[in-house]
């Protein structure tokens, strides 16, 4: 099958390129990785990549034409290939009950078994899934793939946290006994937006070249299911497909505030791409999106301030961990207002002024717009499914409510996370290629929070524990300030906090605030996957030093067996 070259998005707001020149003639071999064509947009002038190795067969736009971005320029195929073979075929009105709209349209393809539309964590998941277990698969992305997640979410912040955590050490190198002369530390915005760019692109061409060696057909464009259940691409174009996987993602809540359309007023997206780091940056919203960036660009050298409308930050989280974060996070110079209703903001040319109701306002040369993301619809077009606030409604199959649609990842908004996208793409994928047979399980998904230290649980809060079970609960905790392993790195704030059944010593619950929390909640989520006992986990042998003895330890503080924790006397 040709590959398509398209007109990249190479900007957030970008919405159109202009063609400078081809570097290639029709009928021109070129190698994956060639530069073939130069293009402008109105920031910035590109060298764009063949993305694949072949012949130049057609190309569509030429020098100087301006394209709107992800349309097709030109296509690289084989040399057995010709036009023709390139061209849609165009469905003749036979005079049956198609609609208007259909005669017009032009069909690609008639046999898929599964059509996906989203190329995100949800998506491209299923559309290899399903590949996999032998179907044949098309999936309709309408920019990059990997989501926002990859693209402007989780995997680019990660890349300004490790920025902020390299910065930390060397202050504290000092400490330590390493001494650095002049220890001056200057941000290179330029450099750090080009490294980001270079991990996203390097994963999300990694993303492609699965799909492609799954033999998944992709098509680039706008995905949406029209009423007689096609996927129509781009309002022109439609496939068909037996079933429908509809990962349409999620996209950024915008507040109904007066002056909020501001121009300094920046989504994460933008804030990942700016080139210089502001002077003082108020974060509005203090949940993961805010709090890992209110802390990355603190880092950086802004004055941060979160303005968050519950009582705490973070709030879905255990008090006594939310507790610990917000004196971390305050003793890092972040200022945190709570209990903040925002009635409007205003522009005062160089700054803004963030007004909020019955408290002091926030002046900032930018903000942060960060109270989190609602599920994108675009993509239910015409067809009417189920929904509920918003969220398309899907049962534990991931069909929603139109047999033969499934809905998982962001769009269904259940658990808006990476991870859990990834396995609700795998279940929806194996029950559309093989029949509803497998349901979704999340009593082990995990919900972490990138800060500095990390923060990490699975499982009930204490909170949701009493009120499910009352005081017929034990609670177990090790500080890392008493675990080897921390002490020697440094990073020795935090503690884990075990909660578990009093009769049966099941497992309810494992909270993290400390070094490597991301990484040590997947072996507790393990340990609530297998339904292992509080009393079978003490069993078990742990490394020494570690990270991970402060779980031990914590797991043997619900049974009031810990070694290095002093005992109270009476």
């Amino acid at each position: 099958m040709a590959f398509e070259i398209i007109m990249p998005k190479a900007g957030i707001d970008m919405t159109e390129g202009q063609i400078v020149k081809w570097l290639k003639n029709e009928g021109d071999t070129v190698t994956e990785g060639e530069i073939i064509l130069e293009i402008m947009t109105d920031k910035t002038s590109m060298e764009i990549e063949a993305e694949a190795s072949g012949i130049l067969l057609k190309i569509v736009h030429h020098d100087g034409e301006t394209i709107p971005v992800t349309e097709v320029i030109g296509y690289i195929g084989n040399e057995n290939e010709t036009v023709e073979t390139l061209m849609p075929e165009v469905i003749e009105d036979t005079g049956e009950t198609e609609t208007e709209e259909h005669k017009r349209m032009i069909r690609m393809e008639d046999n898929y078994q599964v059509a996906v539309i989203g190329g995100g964590p949800a998506g491209y998941v299923a559309a290899i899934k399903a590949a996999q277990l032998g179907a044949r698969v098309a999936i309709v992305e309408k920019g990059t793939f990997g989501g926002t997640c990859l693209n402007v979410g989780c995997i680019p912040s990660k890349a300004y946290l490790k920025n902020v955590e390299i910065i930390e050490h060397i202050r504290n190198a000092a400490s330590r006994g390493i001494i650095i002369d002049n220890p001056q530390i200057k941000i290179d915005m330029e450099k750090v937006v080009q490294f980001k760019n270079g991990v996203v692109k390097k994963l999300t061409s990694g993303v492609e070249a699965l799909l492609k060696s799954n033999g998944v057909d992709i098509y680039k464009g706008v995905g949406k299911i029209n009423r007689n259940k096609d996927v129509v691409i781009n309002d022109s174009q439609i496939i068909k497909a037996d079933k429908i996987i509809l990962a349409g993602g999620s996209k950024v809540f915008m507040l109904n505030i007066p002056g909020i359309d501001n121009d300094k007023v920046l989504t994460s997206d933008d804030l990942l791409d700016i080139r210089e780091v502001p002077e003082t940056l108020a974060v509005l919203g203090g949940g993961v999106i805010g709090a890992e960036m209110g802390l990355s660009f603190a880092g950086l050298g802004s004055r941060v301030i979160i303005v968050e409308m519950m009582d705490q930050i973070v709030p879905m989280f255990d008090n006594d961990v939310i507790a610990e974060l917000m004196r971390i996070v305050k003793k890092k110079g972040i200022e945190i207002i709570t209990g903040a209703r925002i009635t409007e903001v205003v522009d005062k040319g160089d700054k803004l002024e963030i007004r909020i109701d019955g408290k002091e306002s926030v002046i900032a040369d930018k903000a942060l717009l960060a109270i989190g993301r609602v599920p994108d619809l675009a993509a239910v077009g015409e067809v009417k499914l189920e929904t509920e606030r918003g969220r398309i409604k899907v049962d534990n199959y991931m069909e929603t409510s139109v047999k033969g649609i499934y809905a998982p990842g962001d769009v269904n908004g259940i658990k808006m996370l990476a991870h859990v996208a990834f396995r609700m793409g795998e279940v929806a994928a194996e029950n559309a290629v093989k029949g509803n047979h497998r349901s979704i399980k999340l009593l082990s998904a995990p919900s972490v929070v990138y800060t500095l230290p990390e923060v990490a649980m699975v499982g009930l809060t204490e909170t949701q524990a009493r009120e499910k079970y009352g005081d017929d609960i034990r609670i177990g905790r090790f500080n890392f300030s008493a675990n080897g392993r921390a002490l020697a790195s440094g990073e020795a704030e935090g503690f884990v906090k075990v909660i578990a059944d009093n009769r049966y010593g099941e497992v309810l619950g494992i909270h993290i605030i400390g070094p490597s929390a991301a990484e040590l909640i997947t072996q507790a989520s393990l340990i609530m996957e297998m339904e292992i006992t509080v009393d079978e986990v003490v069993k078990t042998i742990y490394g020494h030093p570690t990270y991970s003895e402060a779980i031990f330890e914590a797991f043997a503080d619900v049974l009031g067996e810990a070694v290095h924790i002093p005992k109270k006397r009476k």
